[in-house]
C-alpha cells in the first residue's frame, strides 16, 4: 500500500477549514500535516498535530509535503499555483483556476515541465444535486435533450467585505469568476465544450463595482441548449436544475447538505454525511408512447466530495487522469474571459 500523500493548506480560513481540511484529515490516504494561518492560529484548536506556518514560503519549504492546496483569494491563484509548482510541489488549485486563459495554460505547461500534477477543485461535481441530474441524463430516459438550466439563486444585496471578490482592480472578480466556475463545470461534465456560448454580465446592487448577475448560453450539437444563471439578488431560488428533453422533464431544487454539514462541524465519515433531508427529491416526469403521463420522484444519490480526494490520491499515485482536465479548465476559462 502507497504511504499516505502529506499535504499542506495555503491558508485556514472557510476553505480550508470546511472543504479541505477534514478530507486531508480523515481519509487514510492523505496526511494533513501544516497549514498557513498568517493571523490568527485557529487551526490546532480542530487538529492539534498540525503545524501552523506564519507564510507560504515556509509551507513550500517543508519537504515532506507533496501536495499543496491552493485556497487562497482567487486573484493570488496563479501566482501562488506557479510558485508551488517551482518548488516541486503537486498542486490542488481552487476556483477560479486562473483570470485567463493563458494563465491556466502556463500552469499546465508549468506542471508537465516539473513532472507535476496540477488539480483544479471543482467539487461541485459531486454534489447530490448534480449526482441525480448525471444519472437522469445517462439514463436517457428523457430522451434526445432540448433545454437544459443550471442556477445558482442568492439574495444578497449588501456589498460584501471580500476586496478581492467585490472590487474591479481585483482579476477574476464578481459573480462570473465565483459562482460560474461551478456552472460551467457542471455542464462541460456532462456536455462537453460548446459549438459556441454567450455571456452576458449585470451589475444591480447599489455601489457594485463588479457583475452581480452572470447568465451563459452554451449551445451544442442536435439543438441542445443550456442556460446557466447566477445572482445575487434573486428574492427566491428557482429550482437549480431543470432539463427539458423529448420524452419529458427532470426538475430539481439546489438542496446539496454537504457544505452546512462541514460548517457545523461534521466530518465526511458520519453515516449522515452528504444525505438530502426528507422531501428533497427531483421530480421525472415523462410521458409514454400514448402520451401518457407519469411522475416520478427520484431520491438523490449520496452527495460526497470523498470522490473528489478519491481522484487526487490516485492521479498522484497511479497516474491516472484527473477527472477535471485541462481540456475542461481551459474551456471553462475561455468562456468566462470572452
Amino acid at each position: 500500500m502507497a504511504a499516505p500523500i502529506t499535504a499542506g493548506l495555503m491558508a485556514f480560513g472557510m476553505s480550508g477549514r470546511v472543504f479541505h481540511a477534514p478530507f486531508l484529515h480523515t481519509s487514510p490516504d492523505f496526511r494533513l500535516k501544516a497549514v498557513v494561518e498568517r493571523s490568527q492560529k485557529k487551526a490546532n484548536d480542530i487538529y492539534p498535530d498540525v503545524i501552523s506556518y506564519n507564510s507560504v514560503d515556509e509551507l513550500l519549504a517543508d519537504d515532506e509535503i507533496e501536495l499543496v492546496v491552493v485556497n487562497t483569494a482567487s486573484y493570488t491563484h496563479y501566482e501562488l499555483a506557479k510558485q508551488a509548482l517551482n518548488a516541486g510541489k503537486h498542486v490542488l488549485l481552487e476556483k477560479p483556476a486562473a483570470a485567463t486563459s493563458a494563465e491556466v495554460k502556463e500552469l499546465f505547461d508549468l506542471a508537465r515541465q516539473k513532472g507535476l500534477h496540477l488539480m483544479v477543485y471543482q467539487n461541485r461535481r459531486w454534489d447530490s444535486g448534480f449526482l441525480s441530474v448525471k444519472e437522469i441524463v445517462e439514463s436517457g430516459r428523457l430522451g434526445d435533450l432540448i433545454e437544459v438550466h443550471f442556477r445558482f439563486d442568492r439574495y444578497k444585496p449588501v456589498i460584501g467585505p471580500k476586496a478581492f471578490k467585490e472590487m474591479a482592480s481585483y482579476p477574476a472578480n464578481g459573480t462570473a469568476y465565483d459562482l460560474g466556475p461551478h456552472l460551467i463545470d457542471n455542464a462541460i461534465a456532462l456536455f462537453g465544450n460548446p459549438v459556441s456560448s454567450h455571456k452576458t454580465l449585470g451589475s444591480y446592487r447599489e455601489g457594485s463595482q463588479v457583475a452581480d448577475y452572470f447568465h451563459l448560453h452554451m449551445i451544442y450539437p442536435n439543438q441542445l441548449n443550456v442556460y446557466l444563471t447566477a445572482g445575487l439578488l434573486i428574492g427566491e431560488a428557482l429550482p437549480a436544475f431543470v432539463l427539458h428533453g423529448k420524452l419529458g422533464s427532470f426538475i430539481k431544487n439546489r438542496t446539496d447538505v454537504q457544505e452546512d454539514q462541514l460548517i457545523a462541524g461534521m466530518m465526511p465519515t458520519d453515516e449522515a454525511y452528504g444525505i438530502e433531508p426528507a422531501n428533497s427529491e427531483g421530480r421525472l416526469i415523462t410521458y409514454d408512447e400514448n402520451q401518457q403521463k407519469t411522475v416520478e420522484y427520484i431520491t438523490s444519490k449520496k452527495g460526497d466530495y470523498r470522490h473528489l480526494f478519491e481522484a487526487v490520491n490516485n492521479t498522484i499515485r497511479n497516474g491516472a487522469l484527473f477527472p477535471v482536465t485541462e481540456e475542461h479548465i481551459t474551456w471553462q476559462i475561455e468562456m468566462l474571459e470572452q
